[in-house]
């Protein structure tokens, strides 16, 4: 026969080990979740970087002299308007 002093210690030891599991999992769940958020975060700031360099590529293409965009574009006409 189990004595009334084992019995509330096999509970509290089940508890406690119920709860470290239950904790462990939430620190997976919340690791990973950070882990993502970094990832989406950076991401984001890799996307604002490439757009920044871009533009800037565009401004000094743009200002460099004799480069006309406008001029380099081909004809896009399609219309065959001016075919006879």
């Amino acid at each position: 026969m189990v004595g009334k002093f084992e019995r509330r210690k096999d509970t509290v030891q089940e508890l406690a080990e119920s709860a470290a599991t239950h904790v462990g999992q939430i620190a997976v769940i919340i690791a990973g979740a950070v882990r993502d958020v970094t990832r989406e975060v950076g991401d984001w700031i890799t996307d604002g970087i490439e757009m920044s360099e871009a533009a800037k590529k565009a401004r000094d293409d743009e200002s460099r002299p004799g480069s006309d965009p406008d001029e380099s574009e081909p004809d896009t006409d399609l219309g065959g308007s001016d075919r006879t």
